[in-house]
């Protein structure tokens, strides 16, 4: 018989496309702190049962590592050195007298520290492994094999640890392999030689956009109290962005979860900074014509990783989960190779980014990527249903189901294969020069 095609609209989703970010930034501005924002685990939705007889049997997944310290050397020092400049001349408002304080704790309690896995990124990935294994029991039942992979960077491996170590915890018998080796960065966190000089065709757009939306008058006025000495003393377009990460950031560290320093910044300048940094990342991972359609390519190891992971799972018949642990620069445009949620959204107005490609939504600290097969006795059907985040996430028209959030492997499969087989075909040579600014 026939087999009946639901086609899943994109536009039913309202967690994706035309959200209402402002109203959510409103309502939580920690949110717009995008690849800082801290793993949102609070009320995770309940997910869909499975179709009648299928049982889920394998995991295959790609996680981000969790909150950390931030990772330039001068990212703790360099806001501290300009605050210090302001009040040597007495220009520092009493707000600004009070950030500087808090600054000099975090540099203090940042030294040698940068770029580590923080407590509360630990806690992460502890709760992420937890809720796996609720979730999908039989995965993890009896003696199964829990294959885990990380990048070779050590807040990495620590989250792996914390994932495998939970996941021990919770079940003593399973036979857990764990590992970190450049044998395996060729497609756990792969460098292609094209995709840098890509980035640069954004750069010209990219300026523009950072002249029209990040404008530092208003936030230098909370903290220097002379106009004409912080336009002549500071940088203050800099500086703005640096303390937006710092704001952003203090959600990393329960010594810090509290401070709010987003009192420095308008609701509009929320939004606007948000709104240039998902425009910035837009460029960096998908798969903009402006780019020349080929960055998230860069994933494309990874994701035939993916693909051929689940055939050996699907050929073994056992139970097993391949968890992979990395970065939310493999995970964003790994995404957007996929098209899950619509994050293969093609535009080269970066004006029309924010409403329908929001990066926040994909990569928080911790952020994940969860493929749940599912098979059934007595028919060789198999079904996958994906998990951004823990949340069910679609293929939109990419792929049709009959049976969303659960897809058919072997239209998925098509699907991915086709998708890997239209890599652009460029070279060094294809990519034009791009201008620098006089």
């Amino acid at each position: 018989m026939k087999k009946l095609f639901l086609i899943i609209a994109l536009s039913a989703f309202a967690f994706n496309a035309l959200a209402d970010t402002r109203s959510e930034f409103l309502a939580d501005p920690r949110i717009s702190a995008n690849n800082y924002h801290a793993y949102p685990d609070q009320d995770l939705p309940v997910l869909t049962p499975a179709p009648e007889g299928y049982i889920p049997f394998f995991i295959d997944h790609y996680g981000r590592h969790g909150s950390r310290w931030l990772i330039a050397d001068d990212s703790y020092t360099y806001p501290v050195e300009e605050f210090e400049k302001a009040e040597r001349n007495g220009k520092l408002t009493p707000r600004g007298q009070e950030v500087l304080e808090v600054l000099k704790q975090l540099r203090d309690a940042s030294d040698k520290r940068l770029g580590e896995l923080s407590d509360i990124g630990a806690e992460q990935h502890q709760g992420i492994a937890r809720r796996m294994y609720q979730n999908f029991p039989e995965v993890f039942r009896g003696n199964a094999h829990v294959d885990a992979k990380s990048t070779v960077v050590i807040r990495c491996i620590l989250s792996m640890l914390n994932e495998t170590d939970m996941l021990k915890s919770l079940n003593p018998n399973l036979y857990i392999t764990a590992d970190a080796s450049e044998h395996d960065m060729y497609y756990m966190n792969f460098t292609d030689s094209i995709v840098k000089p890509l980035r640069r065709l954004g750069t010209p757009l990219l300026r523009e956009f950072a002249k029209k939306y990040v404008k530092p008058e208003q936030f230098l006025s909370t903290i220097i109290s002379d106009p004409q000495f912080a336009a002549d003393s500071i940088e203050g377009q800099q500086l703005m962005a640096e303390m937006f990460d710092i704001a952003g950031n203090m959600q990393s560290h329960h010594q810090f979860e509290h401070v709010n320093l987003y009192d420095l910044y308008t609701p509009e300048d929320i939004y606007d900074m948000w709104r240039f940094n998902n425009a910035r990342w837009y460029i960096l991972s998908s798969e903009t014509p402006i780019t020349m359609g080929r960055v998230d390519y860069a994933q494309a190891n990874l994701l035939s990783n993916f693909i051929d992971a689940a055939d050996a799972a699907i050929a073994s018949g056992t139970n097993s989960a391949t968890l992979r642990f990395g970065h939310e620069s493999v995970l964003l445009p790994l995404v957007c190779l996929m098209g899950l949620n619509g994050m293969d959204y093609k535009t080269t107005d970066l004006e029309a980014v924010a409403d329908n490609w929001q990066c926040y939504k994909v990569f928080p600290m911790a952020g994940n990527v969860q493929w749940v097969f599912y098979s059934k006795p007595g028919t060789d059907d198999v079904l996958v249903k994906f998990l951004l985040n823990e949340h069910e996430a679609t293929l939109g028209n990419n792929v049709a189901t009959d049976c969303f959030p659960y897809y058919h492997w072997t239209d998925v499969r098509s699907y991915l294969k086709r998708k890997l087989a239209d890599i652009p075909k460029l070279t060094l040579a294809d990519v034009p020069e791009v201008k620098t600014e006089e």
